[in-house]
């Protein structure tokens, strides 16, 4: 009973690491509500009015989410800045509340100043924040010079509360988070193994179906992965520990990829490319009569249970000698004379379990330090021994410095523009759509410019603004309706909804625009201000700030979408040449270069990229041609980011690994492909650039041969197939990118 009590516990708690990695949403949202809850509790203790509730609330709120630093001693200094930014706003809004004009121009120019402060960074942003919203909380509560000193002190424990939950109650240090993300990396790749396990069993009828989960549980594991890498440095006690884990959950990430695709092509008895895991909606590959034998079918089974078993029971400290002989025998697949019998498809699917089991051994000597290696088998020992020697060949490496914009070409200093012009569109506009709460026109303004660099970005942003915002007035009149005045029944609910609104923040803006507006028809009812026209105008000024921000984006100093994405795209394009140029460089004999932060950085320039194309490739999109080649382009790159991340760790395994050497042939061989991706991006970079895409004999007949040797000398057929594929992913962008096609060389 206790064994089964801890395995279900053990299963509860993989499922939660997968679901929310680092337990990241987990946090702030028990961290913003317990700030606000310790709050209330002691305003009830003094018997405060309801006003000076609500202004602590909100101020409990901002003082919490607004601070994004992974440091703790970095937090808690933002934390005390924040406090006197805070009270000077709040006081400069209860004197300014009466003055009209004076007050709106110190509003803008609030605004200005706080979007240019995130050039200064992570506090240069949390400052900013608070003197913005706790500038809009004087408008909300209607605060007054009378009151002010009551409402400084509500501000005050606010904040004071804040850090109590910050540093006391919910810490999250940056170890504890690498580590929790350490977890959910280990259990989303759990959770990969069993989706590639359904493949192999799913039928003709069900293979879109289990496609399109081993399709999700890629795409999960890569976003955990970055994740890990943007939390490395700070989580790790030196830049060789980082360098050593950010391989390692390179090596998992690229094992699993490789080993959906090897499954596919067994089932499918054809070539399966990246492209269909990539491409959203692609369909699967005709399997027909099924192409892998029933022994080896069940021998597969049996053994993606078995890495599955491994992926979850590492570092849980029970190993044990059964989990010892089951790691022994899938890294015994890597060598060849143990592989079963079987058509050389189904045998390249146990070569990748075996270099997966690879993956996860090394991932766990990485996070959980030496193993016992009493009952290694002798493949088990090569494979630590490889491991070690890769680990003691990591060294540091500096990263150049990007060149940075200025002036009006600034990201910050544009966008702070931008805003100033929308929100004085919305100030104007939205007085006269009302006197009272006019700050909410210039409140959704203010954030359809977060996190966007593009007027399409913020049209797709306004959009779900205000559909959330719709259905949250409804929302709002049916709990308003429940709760009447109930005063503690209304803030526990506002509770539940803020909790729901940061648990669901980064996976759906249009459900947490829900969950706000629900929130603030709750907050109305307490202040006794709640009534149906109030919750209309609620919507009306919602899609006039949007619309504002829309002309402003537009009109002013305007970062059209297609200009965005076309630099995104060209930087995607200059970094994909990098790791590949390095990578073949290294495996032609060249020096050691820094791939894994070339590989790092080409993953986040593509991340950039596909945010960036979200305004093309929405459902309420109307150009459905342009749709479908912004996601056909992105999922090329993702492919060609597969390819060459697989290159640049096969290069790094290049001086401990003995089945690979250098081979000069190589540079000549890639030459092609790493011309055709500079091609691509000068024809992204100028449309009049007339030159034009190579094609000719595959890469592998480039290599030639010397009569009496091997084909391919000392290079693996897995680093020809990788260049082969990424040849083709490029020479595929071509079409289209309007980049025309030289014909073959005779």
């Amino acid at each position: 009973m206790r064994a089964a009590g801890r395995s279900v516990r053990t299963r509860l708690r993989d499922r939660i690491a997968a679901s929310d990695p680092g337990l990241l949403r987990l946090t702030a949202g028990l961290r913003t509500v317990g700030a606000i809850a310790l709050t209330l509790a002691v305003l009830s203790l003094l018997r405060a009015d309801v006003h000076h509730l609500v202004a602590g609330a909100m101020a409990a709120m901002v003082a919490t989410f607004a601070i994004r630093e992974k440091q703790l001693g970095a937090q808690a200094v933002t934390l005390a800045l924040g406090l006197p930014v805070a009270l000077a706003s709040v006081s400069l809004g209860a004197v300014l509340n009466s003055r009209l004009v004076v007050g709106d121009v110190f509003f803008v120019v609030l605004i200005f100043c706080a979007v240019y402060g995130r050039r200064f960074g992570d506090r240069g942003t949390a400052l900013g924040l608070i003197g913005f919203q706790v500038y809009f909380l004087s408008l909300f509560v209607g605060a007054s010079v009378s009151a002010l000193p009551v409402l400084c002190g509500a501000i005050a424990l606010a904040f004071c509360s804040s850090a109590v939950m910050r540093f006391a109650v919910v810490p999250a240090t940056p170890a504890g988070v690498l580590l929790r993300l350490r977890l959910a990396f280990r259990a989303r790749l759990a959770q990969l193994v069993s989706a590639q396990l359904e493949l192999l069993d799913a039928g003709a009828d069900e293979m879109d179906k289990a496609l399109d989960a081993v399709r999700e549980g890629t795409a999960r594991l890569h976003e955990t992965a970055m994740m890990i890498q943007a939390r490395l440095e700070e989580g790790t006690p030196d830049e060789s520990v980082a360098r050593l884990v950010q391989r390692r959950i390179a090596d998992a990430e690229v094992a699993a990829e490789r080993l959906g695709l090897l499954l596919l092509s067994a089932r499918s008895a054809e070539r399966a490319d990246t492209l269909t895991l990539h491409l959203p909606g692609a369909p699967a590959p005709s399997v027909g009569q099924p192409a892998v034998p029933d022994e080896a079918t069940a021998t597969l089974r049996r053994d993606l249970l078995a890495l599955r078993t491994l992926v979850l029971r590492a570092g849980s400290g029970d190993a044990g000698t059964a989990l010892a002989h089951v790691r022994n025998r899938l890294l015994g697949y890597r060598d060849e004379e143990n592989l079963p019998p079987a058509p050389s498809a189904v045998q390249d699917v146990f070569r990748g379990i075996g270099e997966a089991a690879r993956a996860v051994l090394g991932l766990r000597i990485a996070l959980d330090g030496p193993q016992d290696e009493s009952d290694d088998s002798p493949a088990t020992a090569r494979s630590r021994e490889e491991l070690d020697a890769e680990d003691a060949a990591i060294d540091g490496g500096e990263e150049p410095a990007e060149e940075q914009e200025t002036g009006l070409r600034r990201p910050t200093t544009r966008a702070a523009v931008q805003v100033a012009v929308g929100s004085t569109l919305a100030i104007v506009g939205g007085e006269l759509l009302s006197t009272q709460r006019w700050y909410w026109a210039v409140l959704t303004c203010w954030i359809v410019f977060l996190n966007t660099a593009s007027t399409g970005e913020i049209l797709v942003k306004g959009y779900r603004r205000l559909l959330g915002t719709v259905f949250g007035v409804v929302a709002g009149i049916v709990l308003a309706g429940l709760v009447g005045q109930h005063t503690w029944t209304a803030f526990a609910l506002v509770l539940v909804l803020i909790f729901a609104m940061f648990y669901v923040a980064p996976l759906s803006y249009t459900l947490m625009s829900f969950f706000v507006t629900a929130m603030l028809g709750l907050l109305y009812t307490l202040l006794h201000t709640y009534s149906l026209d109030v919750l209309v105008l609620r919507i009306e000024e919602t899609a006039l700030g949007a619309a504002c921000g829309v002309v402003a984006a537009a009109l002013v100093l305007p970062v059209r979408t297609d200009r965005r994405t076309n630099e995104l795209l060209g930087t995607v394009l200059d970094r994909l040449a990098a790791v590949t140029e390095a990578a073949v460089g290294q495996l032609s004999g060249g020096p050691a270069d820094e791939l894994l932060d070339k590989a790092r950085d080409l993953d986040q320039a593509l991340a950039d990229l596909r945010a960036a194309t979200q305004p093309l490739t929405h459902p309420v999109t109307p150009l459905r041609a342009r749709r479908h080649t912004a996601r056909y382009v992105v999922a090329l790159l993702e492919t060609c980011a597969y390819h060459a991340r697989t290159l640049a760790a096969t290069a790094e395994l290049l001086p401990t690994h003995p089945s690979i050497a250098a081979d000069p042939r190589l540079r000549g061989a890639a030459g092609r492909t790493v011309r055709n991706i500079g091609t691509i991006a000068a024809r992204v970079a100028d449309e009049h650039a007339g030159a034009e895409i190579e094609t000719g004999p595959s890469i592998a007949s480039l290599l030639g041969s010397d009569a009496g040797t091997p084909r391919y000398g000392r290079i693996t057929d897995r680093v020809l197939r990788h260049l082969e594929r990424l040849d083709e992913a490029v020479v595929g962008l071509a079409r289209p990118l309007g980049v025309p096609v030289a014909a073959p060389r005779q």
